[in-house]
């Protein structure tokens, strides 16, 4: 797709317009049930349903990137993201928000496609070419995009405030982000003729594991979301904090995310894909029992600020396993679409666990089936790492979905909205 030593730019950049809209669904979500006739349920729904035509996208086009083309999908999503977010945003009509809200949606699901299969294929040059240069390292790669989209998602929340209230803004940024990333897809590869021979019928390799995966990671991120969906809530109530304590504490723990993003980068593939998954995920449950359990401003804020530390590092390796399993980077979408739904239902989760049975209860109980979900996970990094591919091998980790969703945090009112991380 690129010259052997390009960085590839335009994959980056449709990594951050793809999954710019579920970081800033927090305040997107806040902002809808501030300014138009909804409920914080419904605002939050909204949401939701945005998250859930996107993880759509990633499912339908899993298999089709290289059949229809990257070029052709990435600016099909990029006019999608463009005329939904932006007629939503130029609208108060209700049914019209909704709607332009699952075509953006849409629209963001299919540049995501486009960049997780792009950088998964980055694992896999030919065999001649000489080793890969920093530029096509997919694991870099995919920390360029993660930086740049959480550096764009925390510029946006510091401007947004200044700009006055309403939900057009940060739609519109949304918009004006995909309209701004569209002149790069001229670089990007059209439909092949070995695509157009093999029409994208190859069966998936280790449909086993695949599937054993992207099980698990629903279930992963359905548990993160769970507690971030409400964690606002936790401060201000349970910890008795201010509202400007809660938002700074978020404020550090957007920081702390992106060290967690250039740790990923810099720790690469050096001790494997099982210890970071593994170890990983059983520290965020240990970081989700003591936020939802939290009384006080300390504990509060080391919970919020070591969860967002490592939760970059261990999905960066979850999606380097999954694009591990196909070079074609059909798994890796997939698994994502799959992060996604986990992503959506995850506040709803957190509300009703936390009103059934309390804060600190909710996080014992989403620490434990965290703990249950690592062990899948760990197996099949273990058994990938002992099976390479037949044909090609990916030799660093190609994280796929951002890590991402601190930064939802980072509004304490957008609580019931809550999706992305």
């Amino acid at each position: 797709m690129f010259a052997p030593r390009s960085m590839p730019w335009p994959l980056v950049a449709l990594f951050t317009a793809g999954y710019l809209a579920p970081y800033l669904l927090p305040t997107t979500v806040g902002r809808l049930d501030a300014g138009l006739p909804l409920s914080a349920a419904s605002a939050g729904a909204i949401g939701s349903a945005l998250l859930l035509s996107s993880a759509a996208a990633g499912f339908l086009l899993a298999s089709r990137v290289e059949r229809i083309g990257a070029r052709t999908l990435a600016r099909l999503g990029l006019t999608l993201a463009f005329l939904g977010y932006g007629g939503a945003a130029l609208t108060e009509v209700v049914p019209a928000v909704v709607v332009g809200a699952l075509v953006g949606g849409f629209g963001s699901g299919t540049v995501t496609a486009v960049a997780a299969s792009g950088i998964a294929a980055l694992g896999a040059p030919p065999a001649r070419t000489k080793p890969r240069a920093w530029g096509n390292d997919p694991h870099r790669v995919t920390t360029l995009g993660l930086l740049g989209v959480s550096a764009l998602a925390g510029a946006l929340y510091l401007t947004l405030p200044r700009l006055g209230p309403g939900h057009g803004q940060p739609l519109t940024a949304i918009a004006l982000t995909a309209l701004a990333v569209w002149p790069l897809t001229g670089r990007l590869s059209g439909r092949t003729a070995a695509a157009r021979s093999s029409t994208g019928r190859g069966r998936l390799p280790r449909r086993r594991a695949g599937l054993l995966l992207a099980a698990a990671m629903l279930c992963w991120s359905l548990a993160q979301n769970s507690l971030w969906g409400v964690s606002g809530r936790i401060g201000l109530g349970q910890a008795h904090l201010t509202e400007v304590t809660v938002g700074a504490v978020f404020a550090l723990a957007l920081g702390a995310g992106l060290v967690g993003v250039l740790g990923a980068g810099a720790l690469g593939p050096r001790m494997g894909r099982a210890v970071p998954i593994g170890v990983g995920t059983v520290l965020i449950a240990g970081c989700i029992a003591l936020s939802a359990s939290a009384t006080d401003l300390p504990a509060f804020a080391a919970g919020e600020i070591a969860w967002n530390l490592l939760y970059p590092v261990v999905l960066s390796y979850v999606i380097g396993l999954a694009a591990s399993l196909d070079p074609r980077g059909r798994w890796a979408v997939l698994v994502g679409s799959a992060s996604s739904l986990g992503t959506a239902a995850g506040p709803l989760a957190g509300s009703v666990l936390g009103a059934w049975a309390g804060f600190p209860v909710m996080g014992e109980v989403l620490a434990v089936g965290l703990l249950g979900v690592a062990v899948p996970m760990t197996a099949v990094a273990l058994r990938a790492g002992r099976r390479p591919l037949p044909v090609v091998e990916v030799a660093v980790e190609t994280p796929a979905v951002p890590a991402r969703r601190a930064y939802e945090t980072a509004y304490p009112n957008s609580y019931a909205s809550t999706s992305a991380r």
